[in-house]
């Protein structure tokens, strides 16, 4: 089965903001790295370019998020892959609006349930319902389920 050409550069991001977050390698050397490997496509390198760049240049605002939607999780004691498939998404809900909001929420969802622990995506799926109830400013109601 062939991937679209966001969710392959969702995971070229992912593996990107993952190794930039655990071993603090360049984010633009990982992902250049990333993309040869793969050999993706020209619009699956440009996508996941516009991710990681634009996480990263939001880094501290998607940060806050997190932290303000999961209060009970400190974000340095996050898993380090549920952090990153959350700062994809944030991203993409919060600042990119190039896929509907409840498309990223759910790519979000598969990526965990691809890469994360068997909790991972009723975590990512939490975090995301609530940060996308308050960006539409409506109560969590939506948290803890998923959103399809």
């Amino acid at each position: 089965m062939t991937m679209g050409i966001r969710r392959q550069a969702r995971v070229i991001a992912l593996q990107t903001l993952y190794e930039y977050d655990t071993a603090h390698h360049d984010a633009e050397v990982i992902m250049q790295r990333h993309l040869e490997e793969q050999r993706s496509a020209p619009t699956v390198s440009t996508y996941a370019a516009q991710l990681v760049r634009g996480v990263l240049a939001h880094l501290d605002e998607i940060d806050a998020e997190i932290q303000s939607a999961a209060q009970e999780w400190p974000i340095s004691q996050m898993a380090h892959i549920d952090k990153n498939i959350l700062r994809v998404a944030i991203y993409e809900i919060l600042f990119n609006n190039a896929v509907p909001a409840k498309a990223a929420i759910n790519e979000a969802v598969e990526l965990a349930k691809m890469f994360g622990s068997d909790t991972s995506s009723r975590f990512v799926n939490g975090v995301l319902g609530t940060i996308f109830s308050r960006s539409r400013g409506s109560p969590a109601s939506s948290a803890g389920r998923e959103v399809h």
